[in-house]
Protein backbone atom coordinates (compact mmCIF):
# COMPACT_ATOMS: atom_id res chain seq x y z
CA UNK A 1 0.00 0.00 0.00
CA UNK A 2 1.18 3.61 -0.78
CA UNK A 3 0.00 6.26 1.42
CA UNK A 4 -0.22 9.52 0.24
CA UNK A 5 -1.33 12.75 2.32
CA UNK A 6 -3.11 15.71 0.69
CA UNK A 7 -5.48 18.30 0.67
CA UNK A 8 -9.41 16.77 0.66
CA UNK A 9 -11.53 17.04 -2.03
CA UNK A 10 -15.02 17.67 -2.32
CA UNK A 11 -15.42 13.79 -2.88
CA UNK A 12 -13.60 13.16 0.08
CA UNK A 13 -15.83 14.18 2.30
CA UNK A 14 -18.61 11.04 2.72
CA UNK A 15 -15.55 9.35 3.57
CA UNK A 16 -14.38 11.71 5.68
CA UNK A 17 -17.42 12.40 7.81
CA UNK A 18 -17.48 8.25 8.04
CA UNK A 19 -14.60 8.11 9.30
CA UNK A 20 -15.09 11.20 11.90
CA UNK A 21 -18.38 9.97 12.67
CA UNK A 22 -16.93 6.43 14.02
CA UNK A 23 -14.43 8.75 16.15
CA UNK A 24 -17.50 10.69 17.65
CA UNK A 25 -19.60 7.11 18.00
CA UNK A 26 -16.82 5.68 19.93
CA UNK A 27 -17.07 8.15 22.85
CA UNK A 28 -13.10 7.90 23.86
CA UNK A 29 -11.02 10.25 22.21
CA UNK A 30 -12.61 13.73 20.31
CA UNK A 31 -14.60 15.90 22.72
CA UNK A 32 -17.80 15.94 20.24
CA UNK A 33 -21.01 14.18 20.58
CA UNK A 34 -23.14 15.56 17.55
CA UNK A 35 -22.55 12.91 13.99
CA UNK A 36 -22.16 14.97 11.07
CA UNK A 37 -23.94 14.48 8.28
CA UNK A 38 -23.11 15.19 4.18
CA UNK A 39 -24.16 19.00 4.39
CA UNK A 40 -22.73 19.33 8.07
CA UNK A 41 -19.51 17.75 6.90
CA UNK A 42 -19.23 20.03 4.01
CA UNK A 43 -19.26 23.23 6.32
CA UNK A 44 -17.46 21.89 9.10
CA UNK A 45 -14.28 20.72 6.88
CA UNK A 46 -14.47 23.71 5.14
CA UNK A 47 -14.08 25.37 7.87
CA UNK A 48 -11.04 24.45 9.00
CA UNK A 49 -7.62 26.15 8.15
CA UNK A 50 -6.49 23.14 6.28
CA UNK A 51 -7.72 19.68 5.86
CA UNK A 52 -5.48 16.79 4.82
CA UNK A 53 -6.41 13.16 4.16
CA UNK A 54 -4.32 9.68 4.01
CA UNK A 55 -5.45 7.95 0.85
CA UNK A 56 -3.97 4.59 -1.01
CA UNK A 57 -2.85 6.24 -3.98
CA UNK A 58 -3.16 2.52 -5.33
CA UNK A 59 -6.88 2.09 -4.48
CA UNK A 60 -8.04 5.84 -3.77
CA UNK A 61 -9.57 4.69 -0.26
CA UNK A 62 -9.13 7.56 2.33
CA UNK A 63 -7.26 6.31 5.23
CA UNK A 64 -7.38 9.28 7.68
CA UNK A 65 -7.79 12.45 7.83
CA UNK A 66 -7.01 15.44 9.96
CA UNK A 67 -8.34 19.01 10.95
CA UNK A 68 -6.17 22.37 11.28
CA UNK A 69 -7.18 25.24 12.57
CA UNK A 70 -6.40 28.18 15.15
CA UNK A 71 -6.10 27.30 19.02
CA UNK A 72 -7.10 31.15 19.77
CA UNK A 73 -7.50 34.36 18.88
CA UNK A 74 -5.72 37.92 18.92
CA UNK A 75 -2.58 37.58 21.04
CA UNK A 76 -2.66 34.04 21.24
CA UNK A 77 -3.48 33.19 17.46
CA UNK A 78 -0.17 32.39 16.74
CA UNK A 79 -1.20 28.91 18.00
CA UNK A 80 -2.71 26.23 15.95
CA UNK A 81 -4.95 22.81 17.34
CA UNK A 82 -5.63 19.64 15.30
CA UNK A 83 -7.63 16.62 15.70
CA UNK A 84 -6.68 13.27 13.60
CA UNK A 85 -8.97 10.33 12.52
CA UNK A 86 -7.40 6.89 11.11
CA UNK A 87 -10.20 4.38 9.59
CA UNK A 88 -10.49 1.64 12.47
CA UNK A 89 -9.50 -1.14 10.22
CA UNK A 90 -6.69 0.75 9.09
CA UNK A 91 -5.29 1.81 12.65
CA UNK A 92 -1.55 0.28 13.23
CA UNK A 93 -0.46 1.29 9.94
CA UNK A 94 1.55 4.40 11.15
CA UNK A 95 -1.26 6.72 9.20
CA UNK A 96 -1.48 8.59 12.18
CA UNK A 97 2.07 9.87 12.18
CA UNK A 98 1.86 10.36 8.60
CA UNK A 99 -1.25 12.80 9.48
CA UNK A 100 0.87 14.48 12.38
CA UNK A 101 4.04 15.19 10.84
CA UNK A 102 2.16 16.05 7.60
CA UNK A 103 0.44 18.51 9.99
CA UNK A 104 3.34 19.96 11.72
CA UNK A 105 4.71 21.03 8.01
CA UNK A 106 1.05 22.62 7.11
CA UNK A 107 0.71 24.51 10.22
CA UNK A 108 3.88 26.10 9.58
CA UNK A 109 3.10 27.21 6.51
CA UNK A 110 0.14 28.57 7.33
CA UNK A 111 1.88 31.11 9.86
CA UNK A 112 1.30 29.33 13.00
CA UNK A 113 4.50 29.03 15.19
CA UNK A 114 2.82 26.52 18.03
CA UNK A 115 0.85 23.89 17.53
CA UNK A 116 -1.41 22.70 21.03
CA UNK A 117 -3.61 19.65 21.47
CA UNK A 118 -5.86 20.74 24.61
CA UNK A 119 -7.47 17.37 25.71
CA UNK A 120 -5.76 14.30 24.91
CA UNK A 121 -7.24 11.62 26.79
CA UNK A 122 -4.91 10.03 29.25
CA UNK A 123 -5.78 6.82 28.32
CA UNK A 124 -5.26 7.55 24.68
CA UNK A 125 -1.71 5.57 25.12
CA UNK A 126 -1.38 5.45 21.01
CA UNK A 127 -1.73 9.00 20.58
CA UNK A 128 0.45 10.11 23.64
CA UNK A 129 3.14 8.15 22.53
CA UNK A 130 2.99 9.00 19.03
CA UNK A 131 3.13 12.96 20.19
CA UNK A 132 5.66 12.66 22.53
CA UNK A 133 7.86 10.22 19.86
CA UNK A 134 7.49 12.94 17.70
CA UNK A 135 8.59 16.05 20.30
CA UNK A 136 5.25 17.17 21.53
CA UNK A 137 5.58 17.96 25.49
CA UNK A 138 2.73 17.67 27.93
CA UNK A 139 1.93 20.27 29.82
CA UNK A 140 0.49 18.66 32.22
CA UNK A 141 -2.58 16.82 33.88
CA UNK A 142 -6.42 17.74 34.12
CA UNK A 143 -7.77 14.86 36.26
CA UNK A 144 -11.61 13.93 35.16
CA UNK A 145 -11.02 16.63 32.10
CA UNK A 146 -13.00 13.83 29.69
CA UNK A 147 -16.62 12.67 30.23
CA UNK A 148 -16.40 8.92 28.04
CA UNK A 149 -19.50 7.77 26.22
CA UNK A 150 -20.30 5.25 29.05
CA UNK A 151 -20.35 8.21 31.49
CA UNK A 152 -17.04 8.04 34.00
CA UNK A 153 -14.24 10.88 33.88
CA UNK A 154 -10.86 10.27 32.86
CA UNK A 155 -8.05 12.89 33.05
CA UNK A 156 -6.45 14.91 29.73
CA UNK A 157 -3.40 15.70 28.77
CA UNK A 158 -2.46 19.31 27.08
CA UNK A 159 0.49 18.63 24.65
CA UNK A 160 2.52 21.74 22.71
CA UNK A 161 5.10 20.76 19.88
CA UNK A 162 7.21 24.28 18.67
CA UNK A 163 6.49 24.76 14.80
Amino acid sequence: MDIAVRAYREQDIPEMVKIWNRVVEDGIAFPQEEALDHISGKEFFASQTYCGIAEDTESGEVLGLYILHPNNVGRCGHICNASYAVRSDKRGMHIGERLVSHCLEKGREHGFGIIQFNAVVATNFHARHLYERLGFVQLGTIPKGFRMKDGHYEDICPYYHEL
